[in-house]
């Protein structure tokens, strides 16, 4: 049991989940992440929270799988009582050409990126209910707004978010729980290290550069802990790629 606030953050142990997992550390939240598979990079992730005092564990589950995903948040509420966080980050991605893309890519994106906030947001949600209190902020991204060719299915699993935020954001509102979106332009990651045509992409944003995680991290903190009348949103953090 804990009284500092308590963050879960899935797939948090590298790239923007876990610069966010690090900025609700410094904010003073206990901060639990969430990995699929690496777990040398989750506990370095681990050691670094626990270096600026946050009281933090990762855990190792399918946030795809419904039964995964309710065993390891039980253990989480049992150890520290309560969730006042819910930073649903965790995605992949499979391109391929709509015409090209198989039902094996088109599912695993839309499981692992849309059905995961359904299937975590649910235990998490019952007990900010009880609560009465709680931020849940979902990781979007300019396609889903926006669309790009050849991502048909991150796309519709982004854009699914979205709705899934303002929804939430409407049925939760009244329990004091409030439920944004953050829709990430180009960011510096391993997801975009390999992505060509950046001199392309430079010419669309008026910031002139690639976004650093550090600059969604900064936005997913301010939904979550200092945005007490902000709800149902969808924030571009995109250097202006989109106006």
């Amino acid at each position: 049991m804990t009284d500092k606030k308590v963050a879960l953050v899935t797939g948090g142990s590298r790239g923007i989940g876990k610069a966010c997992a690090l900025e609700l550390a410094k904010a003073g939240c206990d901060v639990v992440i969430n990995y699929a598979g690496n777990s040398e990079a989750a506990e370095k992730t681990v050691e670094e929270l626990k270096a600026l005092g946050s009281n933090s564990e990762s855990y190792k589950f399918d946030v795809s799988n419904q039964a995964e995903v309710d065993e390891n948040i039980a253990k989480i509420i049992e150890k520290y009582g309560r969730i006042d966080v819910l930073v649903n980050n965790a995605g992949i991605t499979r391109d391929d050409l709509f015409i090209r893309m198989g039902e094996d890519k088109w599912n695993a994106v839309i499981n692992t990126n849309l059905s995961s906030a359904f299937y975590v947001s649910k235990p998490v949600v019952k007990l900010m209910m009880k609560q009465r209190s709680g931020a849940i902020v979902n990781m979007s991204s300019v396609v889903g707004l926006y669309g790009n060719p050849g991502q048909a299915n991150y796309s519709a699993a982004k854009a699914g978010l979205v709705g899934f935020t303002k929804s939430l954001a409407k049925e939760l509102g009244s329990r004091g729980i409030r439920v944004n979106a953050v829709a990430p332009g180009f960011i510096a990651t391993d997801m975009t290290k390999d992505l060509g045509n950046v001199d392309e992409y430079m010419k669309m944003i008026p910031l002139k550069r690639m976004g650093e995680a550090v600059d969604i991290a900064k936005t997913v903190k301010f939904l979550a802990l200092d945005a007490d009348y902000i709800t149902g949103q969808a924030i571009q953090v995109d250097g202006g790629l989109i106006i």
